[in-house]
């Protein structure tokens, strides 16, 4: 399994925006599907934003035209830009790798929206 360590999570207002980063460890992760998952409270995890190892890039459709992910392959990390904020996208945030039938998760990262 990879390990993943996420960062950039906090406290936004409205319209704002914040940029997660998640360090992945291992020396194949080109070779992973990395994607970005959220949680907020009394709700199930639910897909953001992948990135397929071909680089083919799906979001969900509430964050899209205002999510970008990204990955940075020199520093074995992905992230994602998120503007626009929006009190519903209160959640914690967790980074995912696949590969074959390994599924990693990071620890999560909390971003709260709110005035």
């Amino acid at each position: 399994q990879v390990q993943l360590v996420e960062s950039g999570g906090g406290l936004v207002q409205p319209g704002g925006s914040l940029r997660l980063s998640c360090a992945a460890s291992g020396r194949i992760f080109s070779f992973y599907a990395m994607g970005w998952y959220r949680q907020a409270p009394g709700k199930q995890r639910e897909l953001v934003a992948v990135e397929s190892s071909g680089g083919k890039i799906n979001y969900a459709d509430s964050v899209k035209g205002r999510f970008t992910i990204s990955r940075d392959y020199a520093r074995n990390t992905v992230y994602l830009q998120m503007n626009s904020l929006k009190p519903e996208d209160t959640a914690v945030y967790y980074c995912n790798a696949k590969i074959g039938l390994s599924d990693s998760w990071g620890q999560g990262t909390q971003v709260t929206v709110s005035s």
